[in-house]
């Protein structure tokens, strides 16, 4: 598989904290709904292409829409959030890595994991380099201790 990391970005809360959201993502969009106000129009445009779930993150694609769902396998309490495709033409997984800094700032790295052709990787690698940036940077604006 081919991965994409953000740069490490600061989370205002403790891993621990930031996982038991992360593994809820009905919270987010919670949270979302009520600051809809307080989105300006190029994210709210992105986030009409997100809807979270009890247990899953569905997103509007070119492909169609791409279910991820959390792997509790695979993700780490404290340290790694994983979500899954379970219906996309490629094996994308979503990983959120987390390291304490404190005791109240948690470290956060976004991380895309897809397995692409080579001929189809080289069209859209700086897109997805661009994705994991921006998802990482969504990351450090999260207030994960009002969800």
């Amino acid at each position: 598989m081919t991965s994409y990391k953000s740069d490490p970005q600061t989370l205002a809360s403790s891993a621990s904290v930031i996982y038991d959201k992360l593994t809820r993502p009905e919270l987010i969009q919670r949270q979302i709904e009520a600051h809809a106000n307080q989105i300006d129009d190029e994210a709210r445009q992105h986030l009409d292409t997100v809807k979270f779930r009890e247990d899953s993150i569905a997103i509007q694609s070119p492909m169609g829409e791409v279910t991820l769902a959390l792997d509790r396998e695979a993700s780490v309490p404290g340290e790694r959030v994983v979500y899954s495709a379970t219906q996309s033409p490629v094996p994308i997984n979503m990983v959120i890595n987390l390291q304490a800094a404190g005791e109240h700032t948690t470290t956060g790295i976004a991380e895309l994991q897809l397995k692409l052709p080579f001929f189809l990787r080289s069209m859209v690698d700086s897109q997805l380099q661009e994705g994991a940036q921006r998802f990482g940077q969504l990351l450090s604006r999260i207030p994960f201790d009002s969800l």
